[in-house]
């Protein structure tokens, strides 16, 4: 690749020259566009190259005047961004506002007086006052679709976007008052989209060091979890609440301002009615407008900073960094609002020509496709169900004959997909794909998936129309009347227990998600049913899931909007498995790709593949294995070793919580870990994230007291993705075993019988025989029935699944030119065989700057000590004498 050699004077360091080439490749795929992909090491100033290339770029190419954006905008007085209850009221708007309430009881009475003239119903005084008294609020405005209409230019009486922002990710950014405005007015964007908050926080730290913090306008965006200031919501917790509570919260309460003047005749406005939110964030749209000019004029602020902003000023960071959005030039913002296209329609972000750079972009393609997965359980499918028919029943007197048909279609869909949980019958009469369905003392219910018309057709709906039962969802607002009725009874009948559990509003919008799933192409994902037998009651239970299998579709969405995409991340390969999952459609020789070395030297890593333990026990943590006393104990007799041997902090990673519990048990209990501690302190990654940060920050107390400290963490968890331990934090990093995903996991048998697939049938590759399969039973026993009969695309996703996990987790070790630490990978099967003569042997996945270090302790334990033992005492020798000359 030939690049012209620019400067990059915005970069605050003296860049290094693979960081200086990284930098022109960026710019140059920036320049041509379409999709590239750009790998460099963690560690090597990936961002800040970014930033300083992406950015230059933005401004040369705005300076050349190729950006379509107006001078004569004036952002300030665009008001499309905002919530319509932000907005001021036109006088029409009035108008129609005052007359509302008034044509609304008007007519829910001359409804109901209609049908007891009919004789459709009697209706008395007091069922009557009742209705107007009670629950007008949740009554459904009548309802014709544009097919059912009698006239040709008929048109639907209930056009009111739902309250809810329904759509078909039910994501945490959904959002009932859409911004409506479009991002093209607004000129040329840099879109950076990162997988976790702390991630985009590192990401504005970086931004901070560069010009560009000062020179343009940047804004971050974020969960309402993460930046709503109003404690009654936040203290809810769980982020579908918190959702739901701000939304609620929203509801406009219109209030008359009465004018001095009298009303001279009906032409004659008299007042003005304001629509004023009930939380207290958010009743101010002069604060709003402030909060967004006070961000700007600040240099790069992040979800902290805009969050205390916000309290400053006592006003809603959420909704203020959203109105921020059209006029940045860098826009900041997690994966789920900008690959999913209702949570970009939501935020009003249009990506037209401009430029989305998709960091730690390692696992995007099951990223991609987890958003648009849809899950329903029994208990909520009861739910719905239930309140369905306690609506219907309330109601079905004063409601029109559109919303009792659709009503009706409602109930028969919800009693239908309830079948396979109260019927004795398998679904294997209809089932083409994995079944495990017959009942054994081992699993008494099992589990099936199949594609979307065999599901639809076993439960005869496939005469439904789905697609006009989505628009009638949509349109209607039904799932937030019934929703809101359901819980009024609930409240009414005080039950809090019921009402804590879960939402009606959570189990409706799972209800909305499914329903869109529903309605993709057959061949898009497939239907999974799991059914269990409750302990206590002896009742089903269990979930309908759509798993989405083709990313290719939801991807091209984002290619053909945009000017550029950008993939960037420490480890990418294998390119190609990426390439077929996402854009197929760009042959292999057409895809822009880069990637460089570590700018560590050689000397400052020390990765070896560890066979044997100290009593010369060889390590084998496959499934069949890894639970024996004697290979946690041999295990636990190498932490010893290391304690003693590492300075400062030690991170050891094993392939699940649950296995990590295990093993802690077992050295509890047999004093193993008491001669750990009398050498390190011992900490435990927390489940919850919530806690990961009081734990590291103990972790960070203990080695910085010169005991040293020893984390035991878990590969995925929080501490093996975006956390950086460089320097003492992490002189040696362990990975146990071979983290491969449990074959018995349903989803994952589908996405590999999908990609296996994928592309035409070549000659299979040798593979790495993966673990030995005498143990397997059940569900495990038939997963790996699949595994085997793939012959090459599903046995390597399957093998870099485990790879790309290995390589995520060891990476978080060296973090810069002056790190250094050991990376023990500790499994025979890391060193077994010759490498060179096997392709998919374990190694050949690691990162190159790793693989072309990597020992293999072939010869014992003995080996691993000596390296160790000579590989800090150098780096100890070396830190000594650059404390001296300092």
């Amino acid at each position: 690749m030939t690049t012209e050699k620019r400067d990059f004077p915005a970069f605050p360091y003296k860049p290094y020259s693979i960081q200086i080439d990284f930098m022109n490749a960026l710019y140059q795929f920036l320049d041509k566009g379409g999709v590239s992909m750009l790998e460099s090491p963690t560690g090597t100033g990936k961002s800040l190259s970014i930033i300083c290339s992406a950015l230059q770029w933005l401004i040369d190419r705005k300076e050349k005047g190729l950006t379509q954006v107006s001078d004569t905008v004036d952002v300030d007085d665009d008001d499309d961004d905002e919530p319509d209850w932000m907005r001021d009221f036109t006088p029409n708007d009035n108008d129609r506002a005052n007359h509302k309430s008034f044509k609304s009881s008007f007519w829910l009475t001359k409804h109901a007086k209609e049908k007891e003239k009919r004789g459709d119903v009697s209706v008395s005084k007091d069922e009557d006052d009742e209705a107007l008294l009670n629950d007008q609020e949740f009554l459904l405005e009548e309802y014709q679709s544009e097919d059912d209409s009698s006239s040709p230019g008929g048109r639907k009486s209930s056009k009111r976007k739902p309250a809810g922002g329904f759509d078909s990710s039910s994501s945490e950014d959904d959002d009932e008052d859409d911004d409506d405005c479009s991002d093209d007015q607004h000129g040329l964007k840099v879109y950076f989209c990162s997988r976790t908050h702390s991630q985009l926080s590192q990401f504005v730290k970086e931004l901070r060091k560069t010009v560009f913090a000062k020179n343009i306008n940047v804004v971050c965006l974020g969960s309402r979890k993460n930046l709503c200031i109003n404690e009654d919501v936040l203290k809810l917790g769980n982020v579908t609440r918190i959702n739901e509570r701000c939304l609620d919260l929203q509801k406009k309460k219109k209030s008359q301002v009465v004018s001095k003047k009298k009303n001279l005749g009906t032409n004659v406005r008299v007042g003005r009615t304001k629509a004023s939110c009930r939380c207290p964030m958010l009743r101010k749209h002069k604060l709003q407008r402030e909060f967004k000019a006070e961000s700007f004029q600040q240099e790069a602020m992040d979800i902290e900073d805009l969050v205390q902003l916000g309290r400053q000023m006592r006003t809603c960071p959420y909704y203020g960094s959203r109105r921020m959005a059209p006029a940045a030039d860098l826009v900041i913002l997690p994966y789920q609002s900008l690959l999913s296209k209702s949570s970009r329609e939501s935020l009003g972000l249009s990506l037209k020509n401009s430029v989305v750079i998709i960091d730690e972009a390692h696992n995007l393609a099951d990223t991609l496709l987890s958003m648009h997965d849809a899950k329903i359980t029994v208990s909520q499918l009861d739910d719905i169900h239930c309140s369905l028919e306690s609506y219907l029943g309330r109601f079905q007197n004063l409601l029109g004959a559109g919303n009792r048909r659709y009503i009706q279609i409602l109930l028969i869909l919800t009693r239908a997909l309830l079948k396979p949980f109260t019927s004795e019958k398998n679904l294997n009469s209809v089932n083409v794909g994995l079944d495990t369905g017959n009942p054994s003392k081992s699993n008494p219910c099992g589990a099936c998936s199949m594609a979307i018309y065999d599901f639809l057709f076993s439960l005869n709906i496939d005469n439904i129309n789905l697609f006009k039962l989505l628009a009638y969802v949509k349109e209607s607002n039904i799932i937030h009347k019934v929703s809101g009725y359901g819980e009024r009874v609930v409240m009414l009948q005080k039950d809090p227990v019921a009402h804590e559990e879960t939402s009606k509003l959570t189990s409706f919008r799972a209800f909305s998600d499914m329903l869109v799933a529903l309605t993709n192409n057959n061949g898009d994902g497939r239907i999974i049913i799991s059914r269990t037998s409750s302990s206590t009651s002896g009742q089903q239970e269990g979930y309908i899931k759509y798993v989405m299998l083709t990313g290719a579709k939801l991807f091209s969405e984002v290619v053909d909007e945009a000017h550029a995409v950008i993939l960037a991340g420490g480890t990418l390969q294998p390119i190609e498995e990426t390439r077929e999952r996402l854009f197929p459609w760009l042959p292999s020789n057409q895809l822009q790709f880069f990637s460089c070395s570590h700018i560590v030297p050689p000397e400052s890593i020390m990765p070896i593949a560890v066979s044997h333990g100290p009593s010369g026990q060889s390590f084998d943590f496959s499934h069949s294995s890894r639970s024996s006393t004697g290979m946690i104990q041999e295990l636990g007799l190498l932490m010893s070793n290391l304690v003693a041997m590492v300075p400062e902090g030690v991170i050891v990673f094993f392939s699940s919580f649950e296995y990590e519990t295990q093993v802690h048990t077992a050295w509890s209990n047999s004093g193993i870990l008491r001669r750990i501690m009398k050498k390190k302190r011992v900490f435990r990654e927390p489940r919850r994230n919530t806690e990961v940060e009081a734990v590291l920050r103990d972790y960070k107390e203990a080695i910085e007291s010169e005991r040293g400290a020893i984390m035991l963490a878990v590969v995925g968890g929080k501490v093996s993705e975006g956390i950086n331990f460089s320097d003492s934090m992490c002189r040696c990093v362990v990975m146990v075993g071979l983290p491969y995903p449990s074959p018995s996991d349903f989803e994952l048998l589908e996405r590999i019988k999908h990609i296996e697939g994928l592309g035409d049938s070549e000659s299979a590759k040798p593979s790495l025989s993966l673990v030995d399969d005498s143990y397997y039973s059940g569900d495990v026993q038939a997963g790996f029935g699949v595994l085997k009969s793939c012959k090459r695309r599903g046995k390597e996703y399957y093998e870099n699944l485990c790879m790309k996990a290995v390589n995520q987790s060891i990476g978080r070790a060296i973090r810069h030119i002056k790190d250094y630490a050991a990376i023990l990978l500790v499994d025979a099967r890391y060193s077994s065989n010759d490498p060179s003569k096997r392709t998919s042997h374990p190694s050949n996945k690691l990162p190159k700057w790793i693989k072309d270090r990597l020992v293999y302790s072939s010869k014992g334990y003995g080996d691993v000590h000596r390296l160790l033992h000579q590989f800090f005492k150098h780096k100890n020798v070396e830190d000594s004498s650059e404390t001296n000359q300092h």
